[in-house]
């Protein structure tokens, strides 16, 4: 029987989720909760039904499908009840305006190595490849290591973003098959990644420390954002920790293997996507960064040693 995992998108012509042309694959499912996450469909390790109002055109469809009467019409006003709701699809079937959406598919190796060949050209023209993202890749470990493994197989250039918050274990079987790392690192100090998202930072820094010993090209990524990390302190103290293991992995091999890092600044983009979920988007009073205080943060950020860029 093939090997399968929970998914919720596959991304072609990505352009951000590492060098090149690539084909992001969205793995559903993570360990954190950070409440700004621009992919709030990721966060749970099943399938949700989405629900975008303004596309319904109170047709009435999806309300007759629902075995479970969780879809409702009275008035000219919609009701969705998710307590009732098992997430069988029947409603999002009928539903001609694209306004309900199943959220997460179980698929194959083969099913997106399907997809990934088909823009074999463009990764040989440009350098790219394809990258595990979410959610959180390393949840699924058996999954995303039969994946790489047909990519490299293939000849594939691989990459993985990761939030760290996983046993190594899950992260040293997928390593032999990762030609790119990409880890998010929000805040050094525990106790106050532990308010923000929900859990303390140990493991997150213990293995981001191993993944800069293995050698292998590594990214680190940092999302800046307003009433969390936007300041000096917390930026300075992410780039005396990048900075250490910098020069750690410079010790042993003379800087070959290289460490990057970006900033990337918070933008409010996903509030439609929590909507659509039936969630509180607990970021929505926050503003993106002002480009005077991204190309202070970066200025201070290039003290790590390492070449820092910030996205726009």
């Amino acid at each position: 029987m093939s090997l399968t995992g929970l998914i919720f998108d596959i991304q072609r012509f990505s352009i951000h989720d590492g060098p090149g042309i690539r084909t992001s694959v969205f793995f559903k499912g993570c360990s954190l909760r950070c409440f700004w996450c621009h992919n709030p469909e990721g966060l749970e390790p099943h399938c949700q039904i989405q629900f975008f109002e303004s596309r319904c055109i109170l047709c009435g469809a999806c309300v007759d499908a629902c075995p479970e009467e969780a879809q409702g019409l009275s008035g000219g006003i919609r009701s969705f009840d998710r307590s009732k709701c098992r997430v069988c699809g029947e409603c999002v079937d009928q539903c001609y305006s694209e306004a309900l959406l199943k959220v997460g598919r179980i698929v194959s190796v083969q099913d997106v190595m399907g997809e990934v060949m088909a823009d074999r050209a463009f990764y040989d023209a440009s350098g790219g490849g394809i990258t595990l993202t979410g959610g959180e890749p390393g949840l699924q470990p058996e999954f995303a290591v039969a994946l790489l493994q047909s990519c490299k197989t293939a000849g594939i250039h691989t990459a993985i973003e990761t939030a760290g918050n996983v046993p190594w274990e899950y992260l040293a079987s997928l390593q032999p098959y990762i030609d790119l790392w990409m880890m998010d690192l929000k805040l050094l100090d525990s106790n106050r990644h532990r308010e923000v998202i929900g859990v303390k930072n140990e493991r997150i820094i213990e293995n981001a420390k191993r993944i800069a010993a293995s050698g292998k090209s590594l990214i680190f990524r940092t999302p800046v954002v307003p009433s969390v990390n936007d300041n000096p302190r917390d930026i300075i103290a992410l780039a005396a920790f990048i900075g250490s293991l910098r020069d750690g992995r410079s010790s042993r091999d003379n800087g070959k293997s290289p460490i990057s890092w970006e900033l990337l600044p918070f933008h409010r983009m996903a509030v439609d996507k929590y909507c659509g979920l039936g969630l509180e988007y607990r970021a929505n009073n926050l503003a993106s960064p002002s480009p005077e205080v991204m190309g202070l943060l970066t200025e201070l950020a290039q003290s790590s040693g390492v070449p820092v860029t910030a996205q726009k």
